[in-house]
């Protein structure tokens, strides 16, 4: 009877190991983040500045299924938590463990320092290094020869934003005679709230203000877009007339739900104080949506008041609300496209190539090592 039984175990342990093996992708939990890979494969630590961001989840997610179609590579994904000291710890640990390549969306944004210290990590170590999506200075990718860097142009999205506001604004439809529907006032000014993102981030920054320019120059004079008095007025920023007013969202759509909330307690959405909402991003967008549905605006039903929305993002969810009639339009920010370009990076380093090699398609920043996925805008 107790050789059967061993002969049993024998035959149980076989079975697993055999299906074990034929898996090329392992998948274990760290007090750091996640890892899958396979045998052999370079070791890569991916830093996110956090994992509650809506469009760097669709990244990550990308990014994920990227990486599993090659037995090249074993990734660890790190949750930085909005944290720099954390995120730049979490670092120097990889490093130590034998990381071959760091792929880093960096918390800190508005100072050089951060990615500079990180950097130099990844130099002294001798370990290739690619930013992403979080803009870093040239100075910084200059500083070390296998430093890259795989993101967006910070004010294009700002542009195409404002092309995709001054498109729906003039569309026949949308005027009854000389009059802007959307004009609810009659002064030839459509009161806009801006829902800006991080103080200090480069595509904030681009699409606070280009949005607005954009917008005005293709409008030509048919009407004007002019801060709402529902923004609060800053000090920090350039004399422009534009970026100086804001509500402060910082990518978040519960502060810019409550935000939007205070607004309309001071604020009608029928008297032409707000006439439209410009967001850095769609959670900041979603989250005013969220306060006007309370009111009974922008709900997707027939008759509902409706003042249109203008993100940045083209997130799944923002799709949802376009096609619902609660959201206006978008820019897509490509997340397959930008976890894609990481990923082709990374497989120069496994190809022992430098980190930059086979990039002549892209669209590469002159005399620095940066690539620009593309916007596009979504309507």
């Amino acid at each position: 009877m107790k050789k059967a039984i061993v002969f049993v175990l024998m035959i149980v342990l076989l079975t697993a190991s055999v299906f074990a093996g034929g898996n090329r992708q392992q998948s274990s939990g760290t007090a750091s983040g996640t890892a899958s890979g396979a045998g052999g494969a370079i070791q890569v630590d991916v830093f996110w500045y956090q994992f509650g961001d809506t469009y760097l989840t669709s990244v990550r997610n990308a990014m994920a299924a990227e990486f599993s179609l090659s037995d090249q590579f074993t990734v660890r994904h790190h949750d930085c938590a909005n944290d720099q000291a954390r995120q730049t710890q979490m670092v120097q640990t990889a490093i130590t463990q034998g990381t071959k390549l760091l792929i880093v969306n960096i918390v800190t944004t508005g100072s050089e320092e951060a990615a500079m210290n990180i950097v130099n990590m990844a130099k002294n170590a001798n370990i290739p290094i690619v930013f992403f999506n979080r803009e870093v200075s040239n100075a910084v990718i200059r500083s070390y020869a296998n430093a890259a860097f795989v993101g967006t142009d910070a004010n294009e999205a700002g542009y195409m934003q404002g092309e995709g506001i001054a498109k729906f604004l003039l569309k026949p439809e949308n005027w009854e005679g000389s009059r802007s529907k959307f004009d609810l006032n009659g002064d030839g000014n459509i009161n806009y709230v801006m829902f800006r993102g991080e103080h200090g981030n480069a595509e904030a920054l681009g699409r606070t203000k280009f949005s607005i320019e954009e917008a005005n120059k293709r409008l030509s004079g048919r009407l004007k877009l002019t801060p709402s008095p529902a923004n609060q007025t800053s000090t920090q920023y350039e004399n422009d007339g534009i970026s100086n007013y804001f509500l402060y969202a910082n990518w978040s759509a519960a502060e810019a739900a409550n935000l939007m909330r205070t607004a309309l307690a001071a604020h009608s959405l029928t008297t032409g104080a707000i006439e439209l909402i410009v967001a850095n991003n769609d959670d900041a967008g979603l989250g005013a949506i969220e306060a006007m549905n309370e009111q009974g605006f922008n709900t997707g039903r027939a008759g509902a008041g409706y003042v249109p929305v203008f993100g940045v993002d083209a997130t799944p969810v923002a799709q949802e609300a376009i096609r619902a009639g609660r959201m206006t339009s978008s820019v897509l920010q490509d997340a397959v496209g930008m976890a894609k370009t990481i990923v082709a990076l990374a497989k120069n380093i496994a190809g022992g190539q430098h980190v930059f090699a086979n990039t002549s398609s892209y669209n590469v920043d002159e005399g620095v090592n940066k690539i620009r996925v593309p916007y596009a805008l979504f309507e």
